[in-house]
């Protein structure tokens, strides 16, 4: 009989996400009458329309599917040469980091490029992985064979955790041995909190030194609104020669449901093959999108480069304004009832301290809390990492009423509202 593989079996439990799912359909079976008062502040997905600008260049982009001499058909793999100039120029160069345009791969997000990676990387790399932090690092490292058997304190066997805890203000230490592979996001998903350029560069110093390669998620980044903060890693000098970095337009353009995010992977990075021989990684990368994808379609590419016009600069500036003053608002209603928050000034999450005047509750009893007394879903900080446990995240990600609504009934995490 055909062998499955059998990394998928060490994954501890469902996908973070699912699960929520599971027990908001659950709650919303047995309580009919109130199901239609939820309000979703779990997954990071999006809720406002389009930007214009996007929009207008997407239909136009349909039209020309329908007329014989604007017909397009197989995209380039890693994308059309003025969707990457527009990219590498608006995102990098603009920024003072020498990006080449062919150093931009599009994709359908930045999610499946941060697995689709590992494809091209040896098994057996050893990974750091800061916690919390988004599942989708370790569990693809699961699947992919880098980690040993689920511990039953959390976490995996042969991953090296970087703790992320208020004590280091969130931003993790350097492994105190060597690894191979370092995930980084900034700004931190789940905490929203950001690395500095000091951080950063002590982070390109390790794995220069090293030889080991650093994997930036920037998912976030037009998010950032503190200055001096790094929006990319190519920002530090000798970054180019260690890291990849992923972003994404599901937030700042608002893409959730259009798909599309990029990789960037210098031609001056470099791994190692069994032998000692070095590799360029931009040549595996390109060979990897030969031959498994056949790239993102003509109307989202469009779509795309729209973003990158003056009306889309603005646009998605306001979009992205629009869920930071969200974040604001539940940052503020936390804080009034005296529980401590993190991440809303540079991300569209709160990071928030679950409520210890209403008995000792972990992050899931508090989602179960805020689910049944609120009708609210948030998503429990264990889900993102041991060092989650005791946090909630609140996504600002809905409409300025659901947010203002949703400030208010937080209010039965306040002490008095015990049950």
């Amino acid at each position: 009989m055909f062998h499955i593989n059998e990394n998928y079996l060490k994954l501890s439990a469902g996908y973070l996400f699912p699960e929520i799912a599971r027990r908001v359909a659950t709650y919303a079976k047995e309580n009919p009458a109130v199901a239609p008062r939820i309000i979703r502040c779990g997954i990071g997905d999006v809720t406002e329309p389009l930007p214009p600008a996007a929009a207008h260049a997407m239909r136009k982009a349909i039209d020309d599917l329908t007329k014989h001499e604007t017909f397009r058909g197989y995209p380039p793999p890693s994308g059309y040469d003025f969707v990457r100039a527009a990219i590498a120029q608006g995102d990098f160069r603009s920024r003072g980091c020498d990006i080449a345009d062919d150093e931009i791969f599009l994709s359908d997000g930045s999610k499946p490029d941060a697995s689709a990676v590992l494809e091209i990387l040896g098994v057996g790399n050893r990974v750091a992985i800061t916690d919390p932090v988004y599942p989708v690092y370790a569990d693809t490292n699961v699947m992919h064979g880098n980690s040993g058997p689920a511990l039953s304190s959390g976490g995996y066997e042969g991953f090296t955790y970087l703790p992320c805890t208020p004590a280091n203000d969130f931003s993790p230490a350097l492994p105190s041995g060597k690894v191979d592979v370092i995930y980084l996001c900034s700004p931190n998903n789940p905490t929203g909190v950001v690395l500095d350029r000091a951080a950063l560069t002590r982070w390109v110093k390790y794995a220069r030194e090293n030889g080991a390669l650093i994997l930036f998620d920037a998912a976030y980044e037009a998010f950032i609104r503190e200055d001096g903060i790094p929006h990319s890693i190519y920002e530090i000098d000798g970054a180019k020669e260690c890291a990849i970095e992923f972003r994404s337009f599901s937030k700042v353009g608002g893409f959730t449901g259009v798909r599309c995010g990029y990789t960037v992977v210098p031609k001056t990075l470099h791994g190692a093959s069994n032998d000692g021989t070095r590799v360029s990684l931009h040549g595996l990368w390109m060979r990897r999108w030969a031959t498994c994808s056949n790239g993102v379609s003509w109307p989202v590419q469009c779509a795309t480069a729209a973003l990158y016009s003056p009306e889309g600069r603005q646009q998605t500036r306001a979009l992205t304004d629009f869920y930071i003053a969200n974040a604001k608002l539940l940052s503020a209603a936390c804080e009034e009832l005296g529980l401590k928050t993190y991440g809303a000034a540079n991300s569209p999450y709160v990071w928030m301290t679950c409520p210890s005047g209403i008995g000792s509750l972990g992050s899931w009893e508090t989602f179960d809390l805020l689910l049944r007394e609120a009708q609210v879903v948030t998503t429990p900080g264990a889900g993102f990492g041991k060092c989650g446990e005791g946090f909630i995240r609140i996504s600002a990600f809905n409409s300025r009423a659901n947010v203002e609504e949703v400030a208010r009934r937080l209010s039965v995490l306040s002490p008095s509202a015990a049950r």
